[in-house]
């Protein structure tokens, strides 16, 4: 393979679009990485930020589970340190939903919106799929990069893109755009919903119900069958 085909400018590598050293996967800015899409160092999972991780997704260093945002975790998703278990966001915990330290038992109970809830009811709650849109980061390939992007991120010639730091106000309202009346309302139906409190953190008021959208229904009437549609508001200038 040429090695403008590879477009590496780090040394030893054996994938692709890398610029540091070491690396068998592609578009690495670390070393010694065997996954793809890695920033930190002896990674060998994918789209890792931290090093030393082998599982998937993680912002920290040395985990072995994924989606993690700290560092040491053998579990899955968790925020805090040296955990085993998932979800947790405490320190050294081998108990899952746990926000305190050195716990082995699964949390019976834990905030939800600011208030104390059982964790049960909380994992029984139906939650929308818009909900786990939103995120911190994104991957931009370098085809749709903007000329800005471009000279503020000059790795994306190796990498084929770069990782954006999202505004986050503006993924959840994305997120909320594209939800249904009714993925809206399974929110407020969510143990201890809080709107004020889901407002601080989303900037989405759903302090009011969406007004349900019929169109498309049908409705018999005298054994007439109507198709419904959005009624229009009345517009003067228009000529309605």
């Amino acid at each position: 393979m040429t090695e403008e085909s590879n477009r590496n400018t780090g040394n030893w590598n054996t994938g692709d679009r890398n610029t540091g050293d070491w690396n068998t996967g592609n578009r690495n800015t670390g070393g010694q990485n065997a996954g793809d899409w890695n920033t930190g160092y002896q990674n060998t999972g994918d789209q890792n930020t931290g090093d030393w991780s082998t599982g998937d997704r993680n912002t920290g260093d040395r985990n072995t589970g994924g989606r993690n945002t700290g560092d040491w975790n053998a579990g899955y998703r968790n925020t805090g340190y040296r955990n085993t278990g998932d979800w947790n966001t405490g320190d050294w915990n081998t108990g899952n939903w746990h926000t305190g330290c050195f716990n082995t038992l699964n949390a019976e109970q834990s905030y939800y919106f600011n208030r104390l809830a059982p964790v049960e009811h909380w994992n029984a709650a139906k939650k929308p799929a818009w909900l786990f849109v939103p995120s911190p980061t994104s991957w931009v390939p370098d085809t749709e990069m903007t000329d800005a992007e471009k000279t503020d991120n000059p790795t994306f010639h190796t990498c084929g893109g770069y990782l954006r730091t999202n505004d986050m106000m503006d993924e959840w309202r994305k997120a909320y755009e594209s939800a249904s009346a009714e993925d809206i309302q399974m929110v407020r139906d969510l143990p201890n919903f809080d709107a004020e409190v889901f407002k601080q953190i989303t900037g989405l008021d759903l302090s009011q119900p969406q007004p349900s959208d019929c169109s498309g229904k049908s409705v018999t009437i005298d054994g007439v069958t109507y198709t419904l549609q959005r009624a229009h508001e009345h517009n003067p200038e228009a000529g309605e």
